[in-house]
């Protein structure tokens, strides 16, 4: 399967089902209000949530793609988060209407002969769409899954009754970490590694799997890695090609925040570079980036940017807006 890019669409929905499925992680299920079709989605994507006019917050779709009729996201309540795991645990019930954005998809699996999927706490979210989907594909995989304890691991007698020993769960508790030098010290040919999950495993993912090929490795950030929007930047101006503006960005204010402020409205979420809401076209310049979702690959083409945190590398940029 070749991923395709979606269309992000705003959607009325109806909370039809909440359940608990683990220690601290209740199951979510949406459905358009007169049942039909939801947007079609691929593994990998997430969507927005509007939880309240001040309260967005973005999920992976956990449920299959193959089902049009619901839409499935599991959160964690997190205690010392920014209040939205706590609205959803505490304030959402079923028959709740919710308004959601998406489907949104930085993620996606690419085709491979083989893939090792490590999984993290919810970081195991976005990865079971993609087992059912290697599963169609034929492909060789393995799954590595993490968390405090089995009790806090959602989906683990699932995954264990559908997969067998293709599963390797790790409860800290009981096993310890996941022993990535074993996983990762010698690159596998054509094999694809997709990591989900708290930043200290993703960066000891990162740092094992720096003598992989380019791009083997994908990742899904819930937060912006550690000091990447440290240090306010220089001043640059932004060419709006659309409208033929141009805008000043002084030091400590954004692209999306000054180019809202001069009237022109863009899409945006997280503010924090990991959602890719605000992703925007650059035509011209070179950027300073400093997000947590696109490659290497992709920021060092210097054609695109989130403008929530990413800065210009030279006097001005030249954006499709």
């Amino acid at each position: 399967m070749t991923p395709t890019r979606t269309i992000e669409v705003d959607l009325d929905l109806v909370l039809t089902d909440k359940e608990p499925i683990a220690q601290d992680v209740v199951r979510l299920t949406f459905a358009r209000p007169d049942g039909t079709d939801l947007p079609a989605w691929q593994p990998g994507a997430h969507i927005d949530l509007q939880l309240s006019p001040e309260l967005t917050r973005q999920y992976s779709l956990c449920s299959d793609p193959a089902d049009r009729t619901r839409w499935q996201v599991a959160v964690l309540r997190a205690p010392d988060g920014r209040g939205g795991s706590a609205h959803v645990h505490d304030r959402l019930a079923p028959g709740d209407p919710i308004r959601a954005r998406g489907p949104r998809n930085h993620f996606a699996l690419q085709p491979s002969p083989r893939y090792l999927f490590l999984a993290g706490g919810i970081g195991i979210t976005p990865l079971l769409p993609m087992l059912t989907e290697a599963e169609r594909q034929g492909a060789e995989w393995e799954l590595v899954y993490g968390g405090r304890s089995l009790a806090s691991m959602a989906f683990h007698t699932e995954l264990r009754a559908t997969y067998g020993e293709r599963v390797r769960l790790v409860p800290q508790d009981e096993h310890g970490l996941p022993d990535l030098d074993a996983l990762l010290g010698s690159p596998r040919p054509d094999t694809l590694v997709y990591c989900c999950g708290p930043e200290g495993l993703l960066r000891a993912v990162e740092e094992g799997c720096a003598a992989w090929p380019a791009d083997a490795l994908h990742t899904e950030r819930f937060a912006p890695r550690g000091g990447q929007l440290a240090g306010e930047g220089e001043e640059f101006e932004v060419a709006l090609a659309r409208t033929g503006r141009t805008v000043t960005v002084p030091p400590g204010t954004s692209v999306l925040d000054a180019v809202e402020q001069a009237g022109v409205p863009v899409l945006s979420s997280c503010r924090a570079g990991t959602c890719g809401t605000c992703e925007t076209a650059v035509l011209d310049g070179i950027v300073d980036h400093r997000d947590s979702l696109l490659t290497p690959t992709e920021q060092a083409a210097h054609d695109t940017m989130l403008i929530c945190v990413s800065r210009a590398a030279c006097p001005r940029l030249v954006l499709d807006l």
